[in-house]
């Protein structure tokens, strides 16, 4: 099955005008489908189409998407003036252009979603649209159900900045206890802060599932490629996400 993409989207990527301008260049007649002008800014095309703007063939980006399974001790941007370790030490030269998704601190592992989809990236991270993370949490101590309730109820970390996740205790076990963490928000180092509120300090943390993509058996410092199927998925989820905020 050949993946669909919006026409004005499909002439952004090309870099040649925003979805904004591609939309006034489709409606003032000046773009081809296949040697037939459109003027309709929704109608889909796939890889396959040949789509020219003022007769001039478009060579669009080609869409990539990755799931990487960072290991502690990298951090998640593509230089540091500390010289520490980037997660991109970890991925071959032409994927380096890559951008994720969210970040992980340093310490922290497991998924990220790395891709040049700059659209996808802002749907996955705007503060409004509250799509879950789930992470593996192992905090000092015997952390309680009344704790879970004050993440719940939301702890102000900031003036300002109040935190709420949903939680589940898995398992107690050498005075630590194993979690389940949901967060619906993307603050920094949100589920340490947390943890370090209630008098439990995260000693070990994991992202393993983000919107509906899981982190699966990917070794850590590795990557895989993400299917047609599963981004569609990825962005149908989004926007049934989007209708329920609405």
């Amino acid at each position: 099955m050949l993946n669909q993409i919006r026409l004005n989207k499909y002439i952004a990527s090309s870099g040649i005008a925003s979805r904004r301008a591609a939309d006034e260049l489709i409606k003032a007649g000046k773009v081809k489908v296949n040697g037939k002008v459109v003027n309709e800014p929704g109608i889909s095309v796939t890889e396959k189409d040949e789509v020219e703007v003022n007769n001039k063939l478009l060579e669009p980006e080609k869409m990539v998407y990755i799931v990487f399974n960072k290991p502690p001790g990298y951090i998640t941007t593509r230089s540091d003036e500390k010289g520490r370790k980037t997660i991109y030490e970890n991925l071959p030269e032409n994927l380096r252009t890559l951008r994720s998704a969210g970040r992980l601190d340093k310490d922290s592992t497991g998924l990220l979603i790395l891709t040049n989809d700059g659209e996808l990236i802002q749907k996955l991270t705007h503060p409004n649209a509250h799509v879950p993370k789930v992470y593996r949490v192992v905090a000092k101590g015997r952390v309680t159900i009344n704790d879970l309730l004050e993440f719940k109820k939301g702890i102000e970390l900031e003036k300002g900045k109040t935190a709420y996740a949903e939680g589940i205790i898995l398992d107690y076990n050498n005075n630590e206890t194993t979690l389940e963490i949901i967060l619906h928000q993307g603050f920094n180092r949100q589920i340490r802060h947390m943890f370090d509120f209630i008098g439990h300090p995260v000693t070990a943390l994991k992202r393993t599932e983000h919107a509906c993509v899981t982190l699966g058996s990917i070794k850590k410092g590795k990557f895989r490629f993400m299917s047609t199927k599963e981004v569609d998925n990825l962005n149908k989820y989004i926007k049934n996400l989007e209708k329920k905020g609405n």
